[in-house]
């Protein structure tokens, strides 16, 4: 979860601008039932984790309003003040298949403070652009943001498809780049290069003097750095889901607004020639079924107890008809998707502790599904065989599951689209080449080693349930692990099995030294001698031997004595 770190100065300087007293004590313990965890809470600095479903307080200042909400009892505005404004954007049309999406807001007079709030201000706006852009952007894929000295820049702006070839001075850089250098030489062209591939044009927003001020998602221009001068702030957020692209425009700016600032919209024509005004501040009404909320709380609320539950969560109780409320949450609420997220709301607005307490008036009986029995019983008997068992990765990569140990594939693999490391650009659909890691990683560890895993493989795109175990011993071989796969099938009571050659090169296992287990005629797993050869590959020198069956075979093909 993201951790953010507040100045208490600032949430007082805050708290003081509304009227209220920030005492710290009070905000160390109640500032928790808002679900929020706080890490440390002294007389400087305030740790919290944010959970994600909660971006709106990725930032201090948005935080101290929705402290002022919950913790004040400030009546709750949740549409933002948005004065008209006379600066225009204008999208060209190529732009629909590039970065359909672009977004503008002007924030007018921030109040910054002294040089060292300044400071201070800058870091955290930058911060809570990055929260933004993993929280609600994905990465920059779904939104990215840029914020601008708006005196450095001549409106209107316009947002154009150009060449790789256009030049212009990026953030931090000294001397013009090509955008086909950014993309291969700068930091932030580099981590994010992955968002353009593929296209022959890239977009670039610019003002009437065509000096380029952006090029989503990639890098701000130089010129329009945020300094210790800005009071006057334009925002930009493009991207490929409105709503991302929405919320974070409406939480920069709230940020801003905070500081003193006013918000003016933005004239938005966008590629298809629309014209619209960002950000747009109106509530957004939801409607929550009254016996929903009774049913899920244990209790009827009053339209009392509603409209204060709602309020300390930035929100306005409108009415009750029939079996339906009415409910305004900001726009930028953007974790509010469905009628159960406003029962939470107001289950955390009025208080968890305050609900009640109720016994289930239904009798019921819990009983264990035929799954838990057999994974109980698979690992008793792997324990009683003096293993260990361990917890691998489910990420994995092709060399790992299928090129060094030999395995084919089974159905379609599940890759990740952008993979962080070469080691880790799929899901996986063996357990055997964990366990190998495991081994290759424990060298430095007296022998024997014995280790099992039962986890879940995801093959063909869905989820299965496998066992694997390997034993890095001097002596043993074939026999053992035969001995070990007996005293396996016994334990899970099963005494019609058939032990059968597996075909050489079928898996890690050495050739004449491998067999496969099939209970009534289904084949259940395999083990044996893991080749030399396949051992080599993760630098292992000693004598191992394992087995890895399906949970779902053993529980068709094995009858549960339970």
């Amino acid at each position: 979860m993201p951790t953010i770190s507040v100045e208490q100065n600032l949430l007082k300087k805050i708290m003081e601008k509304h009227g209220f007293v920030h005492d710290i004590e009070i905000l160390s313990d109640q500032l928790p039932l808002l679900g929020t965890d706080i890490d440390s809470c002294t007389e400087k600095i305030l740790d919290i984790e944010i959970f994600p479903n909660r971006p709106d307080l990725l930032s201090g200042e948005t935080l101290a309003r929705a402290i002022r909400n919950f913790i004040h009892h400030e009546d709750a505005k949740p549409s933002m003040e948005v004065v008209k404004g006379d600066i225009s954007l204008t999208v060209s049309p190529e732009l629909r298949d590039i970065r359909p999406i672009i977004l503008g807001a002007v924030v007018k007079g921030v109040e910054l403070g002294d040089d060292e709030e300044i400071d201070s201000f800058i870091k955290s706006l930058m911060d809570h652009q990055e929260k933004l852009h993993f929280a609600l952007g994905r990465g920059r894929k779904r939104a990215s943001i840029g914020v601008h000295d708006l005196s450095n820049l001549q409106p209107p702006f316009h947002v154009k498809a150009v060449s790789g070839d256009t030049k212009f001075t990026p953030l931090a850089m000294e001397e013009p780049m090509s955008i086909h250098q950014i993309l291969e030489s700068h930091p932030k062209g580099i981590d994010y290069a992955h968002l353009l591939e593929g296209f022959d044009l890239f977009p670039v927003i610019m003002d009437s003097n065509n000096s380029i001020l952006s090029f989503p998602p990639i890098i701000n221009g130089n010129h329009t750095t945020v300094g210790k001068e800005t009071r006057d702030f334009f925002i930009d957020v493009t991207g490929w889901d409105l709503r991302s692209c929405e919320s974070s425009l409406m939480l920069i700016a709230s940020q801003l607004s905070e500081r003193g600032g006013t918000i003016e919209s933005v004239e938005v024509t966008d590629h298809s020639g629309k014209i619209s005004n960002y950000p747009n501040g109106n509530a957004v009404l939801h409607k929550l079924p009254s016996d929903l909320l009774d049913g899920l709380l244990g209790r009827v609320l009053t339209d009392d107890e509603i409209s204060l539950a709602v309020n300390r969560m930035g929100g306005r109780f409108i009415s009750r008809s029939g079996n339906e409320i009415s409910i305004e949450m900001p726009r930028w609420r953007f974790d509010i998707l469905h009628p159960i997220d406003l029962v939470e709301e107001i289950a955390i607005g009025h208080g968890y502790e305050d609900l009640g307490t109720d016994v289930p008036k239904a009798p019921m009986t819990a009983i264990a599904r035929s799954d838990v029995n057999l994974r109980r019983r698979i690992r008793d008997s792997m324990q009683g065989l003096g293993l260990m068992q361990i917890q691998s990765l489910t990420l994995s990569n092709d060399d790992d599951q299928f090129n060094f140990v030999r395995f084919k594939p089974v159905g379609e693999v599940t890759r990740i689209t952008n993979p962080i490391t070469i080691d880790h650009t799929l899901l996986r659909q063996y357990l055997t080449p964990g366990l190998l890691r495991l081994l290759s990683s424990n060298q430095h560890h007296n022998l024997p080693q014995s280790v099992y895993e039962l986890g879940t493989v995801v093959r063909d795109h869905k989820n299965s349930d496998r066992v694997a175990f390997l034993v890095a011993e001097r002596s043993g071989g074939f026999a053992a692990v035969r001995g070990r796969v007996q005293a396996f099938m016994r334990d899970l009571g099963s005494k019609d099995y058939v032990i059968e050659k597996l075909p050489d090169g079928d898996g890690p296992w050495l050739a004449g030294r491998s067999a496969k287990v099939i209970v009534s005629g289904i084949h259940v797993g395999c083990f044996g001698e893991i080749d030399p050869f396949v051992a080599e590959y993760f630098d292992l020198k000693v004598p191992i031997s394992g087995a890895e069956f399906s949970l779902r075979n053993l529980e068709n093909a094995i009858s549960d004595p339970v």
